[in-house]
């Protein structure tokens, strides 16, 4: 295939991957790394490192447009990336190793249940109810003053927040980060639910913070994989610029759309991905 025929797929691809994944929280490396693997035939360490690359441009558009809002909170969001990074580097080596030791096609059925494991969380956070209190605060939310504010437009109101249970919240952001580092995914989904669920904080500013943090995340996890050879950049680049700009497309139009509608658009999409990825991983087809 030409090289340029080869960029403008690969761009094309990162363009609706970063569409997708900017409208439902998850990030454009979920459906960009199973497609990289299906379509393209890319080896599963080239996919993941393109899906971290692809990360960093999620993160640039779309949490930039966050922080700017003030959606994001950089003092929660940077307190739980002491949990996220190390998480990160230690599943982008395993993935080295596992990768050195002929387990490639494991990584990619582990791939697959992950993905159609993120199914659930997907339609769930829709029904999640913005808190109209702030959450009774432990010891280190105290003494690191968690709390912050933000003025929701849709309902023209102002709402104050403050992190709840800090400590199992680390934990679950060590498990993100080592699926974000393992499979070049982000990890998003399981960022919000620490953030949603033990922390207590609204859903937007959730979404948002996470996809602040999923930036620096996705840059520790990428560095191993460049050092091991495994980042390409004839196709990380195309696909990243694609996704920067599908992202953005995606976070203007996800305030005209109902959470419904995005959520029961996205689950078919992964559940074939996953069902592909686990029957290449398996041989099969």
């Amino acid at each position: 295939m030409d090289l340029l025929v080869l960029a403008l797929l690969l761009g094309i691809t990162g363009l609706l991957a970063g569409f997708v994944g900017s409208l439902t929280g998850l990030g454009g490396a979920v459906v960009a790394l199973p497609v990289l693997v299906i379509g393209f035939g890319v080896p599963f360490p080239e996919a993941a490192g393109a899906g971290l690359l692809t990360i960093l441009a999620t993160s640039s558009t779309t949490g930039a447009a966050y922080v700017r809002d003030h959606l994001s909170d950089l003092r929660i969001g940077m307190f739980l990336e002491i949990a996220t990074v190390p998480g990160a580097l230690v599943g982008a080596t395993a993935t080295v190793f596992l990768v050195h030791a002929q387990l490639a096609d494991a990584l990619l059925v582990a791939l697959g249940i992950i993905l159609i494991g993120l199914v659930p969380g997907a339609i769930l956070r829709g029904r999640t109810p913005t808190p109209t209190t702030p959450a009774a605060q432990d010891r280190w939310s105290t003494e690191l003053g968690l709390t912050g504010s933000y003025y929701d437009e849709a309902r023209r109101e102002r709402f104050h927040y403050a992190a709840a249970q800090t400590r199992p919240a680390l934990g679950v952001m060590f498990c993100a980060g080592v699926v974000s580092g393992m499979f070049g995914i982000g990890g998003g989904v399981f960022k919000v639910l620490a953030l949603e669920r033990f922390l207590r904080l609204p859903m937007k500013i959730a979404t948002a913070t996470s996809n602040f943090m999923i930036g620096v995340t996705g840059a520790a996890g990428a560095s191993v994989l460049l050092l091991a050879g495994f980042i390409n950049p004839v196709i990380g680049a195309p696909v990243a610029l694609g996704t920067a700009v599908g992202a953005l497309g995606g976070s203007r139009l996800l305030p005209m759309l109902r959470n419904r509608t995005v959520r029961w658009l996205f689950v078919p999409v992964v559940l074939v991905l996953g069902a592909e990825v686990i029957l290449r991983g398996l041989g099969v087809g």
